[in-house]
């Protein structure tokens, strides 16, 4: 990677004006990298004033109540540890993580819509292991054909994720806006250059 990481990574559009607060579980990892565990900033002081959370960064801006002045909260820890999810639920969202948001007929971004590769007109589920990512002129030139019909091929073969992995992928795609606060929890991980 070229350049400063932080400089590379970290964003301050408007979104960041609204104060959200990175919530970490009791290990110090994200809930969910995409989309990113955030919590508005009244549900980060709320949870901390009830001691659910530890306070691990905080942003210079301050909120009074006329008892109370407190940093807004930028990280904040879980006390109790939630157990991630094993199984992933099927939905669209999950679909394109999985297919890393691209067509997995031509490798197209952006217009996706989804794909039986057994259509349904020749008794194809609506499973994991039958649907795939696929832009619209894909998807139209398909039609309800076979893949050998259509003269089409897979990019790679439709299965069911894992959560770890759909939560590794999530990781490829940060959100618009970071705080410079978040990047030690998000990128944790990540290989550092000798």
């Amino acid at each position: 990677m070229d350049g400063d990481f932080r400089t590379d990574f970290v964003r301050q559009p408007g979104a960041l004006k609204q104060f959200p607060a990175l919530v970490l579980n009791a290990d110090y990892r994200p809930l969910s990298y995409y989309p990113l565990s955030l919590w508005p900033w009244q549900e980060a002081v709320k949870a901390a004033w009830l001691d659910r959370v530890d306070i691990v960064a905080e942003y210079d801006h301050v909120v009074r109540s006329p008892s109370t002045e407190i940093r807004v909260p930028s990280v904040v820890v879980l006390r109790d540890y939630v157990k991630p999810r094993k199984r992933v639920a099927f939905t669209r969202f999950n679909l394109f993580l999985r297919d890393e948001f691209r067509c997995q007929y031509c490798g197209a971004r952006g217009d996706l819509t989804f794909d039986h590769v057994v259509p349904r007109a020749a008794g194809g589920v609506t499973s994991w292991e039958n649907v795939v990512a696929a832009c619209s002129p894909c998807n139209l030139r398909k039609g309800s054909k076979s893949l050998r019909q259509a003269g089409m091929n897979l990019m790679k073969p439709p299965r069911q994720p894992g959560a770890e992995e759909l939560r590794n992928r999530g990781r490829k795609f940060p959100p618009g806006h970071l705080h410079e606060s978040w990047m030690d929890f998000l990128y944790w991980d990540a290989e550092l250059d000798a």
